[in-house]
This record gives structure tokens, C-alpha cells and sequence, in this order.
């Protein structure tokens, strides 16, 4: 340093600087400091590389790693800058920090409280994680549109943000059908409209044709679009239509091995909805319990959402069905016809007829450690009356 040369060196700091600098002053000729409060280790270690004193770097990174994280030890660490030569050094606490964190506010099916207060570094920590649990991936989207809101009252600074950190965030491919349309039909001014779009309609491009068919597309899918699920509450399925020759929906849904072993003995997965003949529907995974055998087996069912006198009966035929390692291919399970009122889950509270830990250690079924399963629906025109 240019002070190495001079006979009376000047060490010109900051005044936030000053505590901080007698701290490391005092462990050169000490090798101790007597502080375990966050911030003044992290100012002296932030001091230490500055001058270069190592030892020092080293002793305060094992002093802060010893500390227990909290809530504003993790954002102190996270919003604090640091030089490259530093960067290792705290690479393990702002690791930490992000963990902290997202583990702290996992379970986002319940409102946050102190989350609209969160500094951008935490929100980034945050929403990052796969372990998220929350309702679905469009709750995400709206969690942190309310947040840019609060943060950032002026929309150009808001956007600025909302394109380069927030919406990366969002697992925009795992968003339901419904509310992707809902975006890209809002003129509201609370996001970037046109980043927002060009990531939608990129993401839309990629549903429409899949990776294994459109060869330019699955070297960008495989960089930028194929993200992990979280643990949604409702789960993200895919979806075809017909018209012709009568109204037809064919559901994929896939679930890990993990989320089904969440289910027992009593939990329930719904999925997001799709659309037939003019209706909501859903589909719903569940642990059910078999009175008579005392055992515990998997439902798998169909439901409707609208209220019973606002919906019109439908004769329909609809069949279950799951992939299978043995087969490759899916098969059927479950096949019938229902008039279908509304008032019910409609579907099988035993679908592979074995008891629950036999289908949850079955590989045949969970293939690498997924379950696929396809539901097929159909409305049934000019066929005779059938019982309900």
C-alpha cells in the first residue's frame, strides 16, 4: 500500500468505518476481539479485507458462522456488499443466510406476516427456494406483484426491478392455464406488461411444442424453461381439449413419491383447474381410509367447483389411468360412466387396489420417483338415462 512509503501514513475511513478499524487495530496487536455483535463483526471483517489483514478475515468469518442466524443476521449478511477477494470468505454465511430464510418462510399457504416488509435480498433468498409450499405458482406471481407495489411506488423504478429480480423468480411453466391468461389480459401498471408477456408467450411457445419434438427449443428448454416444481397445494397439470366428435378433456398429472408420502393418513392434493363443457373441474389425490379393512389406500377423484343448482347435469364417461415401468405405456385402472351433477367427488378411494404402503414402495408404479397418472373425461351425448 501507498502508505508503506510514508513516514506519518494517513489511513483515510469512512465515519461508520471508525469502530471498526480500532476493533481490527486492536486484534493486530491483541489477536482477540472482544465484540460478538453481527454488524460490528461484519464491519471489522469488511475492515480486515480492505487492509488485507487475513488472519483477522478468517477469525471474524468464524466468529459470525458460530453466531445463531436470525432473521436480521441473515439480511445483514445478505445486503451487505463484498469485494471479490472477500467473496469466499462469506460465501458460507450468505449460504446460510438464503437457508435461514427460506426455511423460515416455507410455508407460504397462510399469508406471511413481516413479508411485505422484506428487503429485495430476502425476497430473492425466499423465493428461490424449490421447498416453497404454497397454493400454486400463480399465489407466487401475486405475492410478489403486491410486494413490488408496496416497495417500489414509482412504476418505471418498480419495473426496472419487477424484470431484472422479481420475475425471474416466478416458475412461470408451473402458473395455471386461467391465470396466465389473466396477465396477459391485464393493462395494469404494476409490472413491466411487455417483459412480462415475451416471458409468458415464450413459456406458452414451449408447452405448445415440447423439447422432444422441436430441437431448437430443447437446448433453451433445458437451460431456462424445465424448473423444478414446488410443493403446491394445487398441483400443475397439462391438458388436451377436443370438441369433436363430442367434449373431451384427456389431464395429465404427475406426483413424486415424496408428496404422495405427505398425504398420509389424511391430506388431500387438488389439482388446477380445466375446463369441460362450460365447467370447472379439478382433480384431487388423497389418502383414504378403508372402514372395513382398516386400511389405508389411494384416491384419486374428479370434482367440480360451481355450486350444485348452478350446475347442469352431465352424463359422463371418464377412465383413470397410470403409466407403469413394466408397460411403459398407461395403464387403464378405472373405467365409468356417471350423470354427474356437481355435489360429489366423483372418482375411486382405492385406485391401484393394494394397501398404501405397498403403492408407496411400488417402483413399478413411481417411475424415477414420479407417478404419472392421466384422467380422461368425456361428455356422453345420445346415450340412454343412467342411474346416479
Amino acid at each position: 500500500m501507498k502508505e508503506s512509503d510514508e513516514m506519518h501514513p494517513v489511513l483515510r475511513i469512512d465515519d461508520s468505518e471508525e469502530n471498526a478499524l480500532m476493533s481490527l487495530l486492536s486484534f493486530m496487536y491483541s489477536g482477540k476481539l472482544t465484540t460478538s455483535e453481527p454488524n460490528l463483526l461484519l464491519g471489522i471483517l469488511m475492515a480486515a479485507d480492505k487492509f488485507e489483514v487475513l488472519s483477522c478475515m478468517r477469525h471474524c468469518s468464524q466468529l459470525l458462522t458460530n453466531l445463531p442466524m436470525t432473521t436480521e443476521s441473515a439480511l445483514l449478511y445478505l445486503g451487505h456488499p463484498c469485494s471479490i477477494s472477500l467473496a469466499a470468505e462469506v460465501q458460507h454465511l450468505t449460504d446460510a443466510a438464503k437457508e435461514f430464510l427460506a426455511n423460515s418462510y416455507k410455508d407460504l399457504t397462510e399469508y406471511p406476516v413481516g413479508l411485505m416488509n422484506m428487503p429485495l435480498a430476502g425476497i430473492e433468498a425466499i423465493f428461490s427456494s424449490t421447498d416453497l409450499q404454497v397454493v400454486s405458482e400463480d399465489t407466487v406471481y401475486t405475492l410478489l406483484v403486491e410486494w413490488a407495489r408496496e416497495q417500489y411506488p414509482d412504476s418505471e423504478e418498480r419495473h426496472r426491478v419487477w424484470s431484472s429480480r422479481l420475475l425471474p423468480l416466478v416458475r412461470v411453466s408451473h402458473m395455471s392455464w386461467a391465470k396466465l391468461h389473466e396477465v396477459l389480459a391485464s393493462t395494469d401498471d404494476d409490472v413491466d406488461h411487455d417483459q412480462t408477456t415475451k416471458c409468458i408467450t415464450d413459456v406458452l411457445l414451449h408447452k405448445a411444442y415440447p423439447a422432444h419434438q422441436q430441437g431448437v427449443l430443447a437446448a433453451e428448454a433445458a437451460t431456462c424453461r424445465q424448473v423444478p416444481q414446488r410443493f403446491y397445494m394445487r398441483k400443475p397439470i397439462k391438458v388436451v381439449e377436443f370438441d369433436r366428435p363430442c367434449q373431451q378433456v384427456i389431464v395429465f398429472l404427475d406426483i413424486t413419491r415424496e408428496e404422495c408420502c405427505r398425504l398420509f393418513p389424511t391430506g388431500q392434493i387438488l389439482s388446477h383447474l380445466f375446463h369441460l363443457a362450460g365447467q370447472n373441474f379439478y382433480l384431487q389425490l388423497s389418502c383414504e381410509m378403508h372402514e372395513k379393512r382398516k386400511s389405508y389406500n389411494f384416491g384419486f377423484w374428479f370434482g367440480n367447483i360451481e355450486e350444485p343448482e348452478d350446475t347442469t347435469c352431465l352424463t359422463l364417461d371418464f377412465e383413470f389411468a397410470a403409466r407403469k415401468r413394466s408397460s411403459v405405456e398407461f395403464v387403464r385402472l378405472l373405467k365409468d360412466k356417471r350423470i354427474y351433477t356437481g355435489d360429489w367427488a366423483e372418482g375411486c378411494s382405492d385406485l391401484f387396489g393394494v394397501e398404501w404402503s405397498k403403492f408407496i414402495a411400488d417402483d413399478n408404479l413411481f417411475i424415477n420417483g414420479v407417478l404419472h397418472l392421466r384422467a380422461d373425461l368425456r361428455v356422453v351425448v345420445g346415450q340412454p338415462e343412467l342411474q346416479a
